[in-house]
């Protein structure tokens, strides 16, 4: 799949990722590490529901899947999980951390355990369910891997 008509190489100190100013994350890049930032939706043909964004770490091997939403964590698994199957480099071994945004949580943990476990095991992801706003430290999940 031809990722580049979608991508920039970012090095930033801050990187952004908002849709429509109601939903962002800010990825902190104290270390200026280069970062490709892809547009998902609107922007890759991917046949079905598709994640917003998407960050690639070259060294080592990240992939940073990301969906901004209101309140509908159901559905942004399906949209990074789908994202995952088409887009991922290697989708059984390349580290990868999801990420749903929302303004809202209205899914109980013990669900959000469950998809948890199966993104662990079947993808090598990590999900992460955060609140709008929140920062996460890029360095951090390099040295987790």
């Amino acid at each position: 799949m031809d990722l580049d008509k979608c991508s920039e190489k970012i090095s930033y100190k801050n990187i952004l990722v908002e849709e429509k100013k109601s939903s962002k994350i800010i990825f902190n890049n104290e270390n200026l590490i280069e970062v490709t930032k892809i547009k998902v939706d609107g922007c890759l043909d991917i046949q079905g529901v598709k994640c917003d964004w998407l960050l690639i770490i070259n060294e080592p091997d990240i992939e940073i899947y990301i969906e901004l939403k209101g309140s509908d964590v159901e559905q942004a698994f399906a949209q990074i999980e789908n994202t995952i199957k088409i887009v991922s480099k290697n989708y059984k071994t390349v580290l990868k951390y999801c990420y749903i945004i929302t303004t809202r949580c209205p899914i109980n943990s013990a669900q959000i355990q469950v998809k948890a476990k199966s993104f662990k095991s079947k993808y090598n992801a990590v999900l992460r369910i955060k609140k709008t706003g929140c920062n996460e430290n890029i360095n951090a999940l390099i040295t987790d891997k």
